[in-house]
């Protein structure tokens, strides 16, 4: 049995960093890394730290590669 864990995103799209790590499957500590060294996807800085999830999935669509050699060229995180 496979689990998928619970992602909650605000009907604006808004989801929290920890949401937005879930649902790109990585850990809430590398999106805090990425913000601070300017890669990663967009991110909103109001008091809290917000994504949409329509950057997040135009930033997962950007890192689309058909090779090894493409996402090493491109230099895909």
């Amino acid at each position: 049995m496979v689990t998928t864990p619970e992602i909650v995103i605000l009907p604006d799209g808004r989801m929290d960093r920890a949401n937005a790590a879930r649902y790109l499957g990585r850990a809430k500590g590398t999106l805090a890394a990425w913000a601070i060294q300017g890669k990663g996807p967009k991110y909103i800085k109001r008091g809290r730290v917000w994504y949409r999830k329509e950057d997040l999935d135009a930033w997962l669509a950007a890192g689309e590669v058909t090779s090894s050699a493409q996402a090493q060229a491109l230099g895909v995180q």
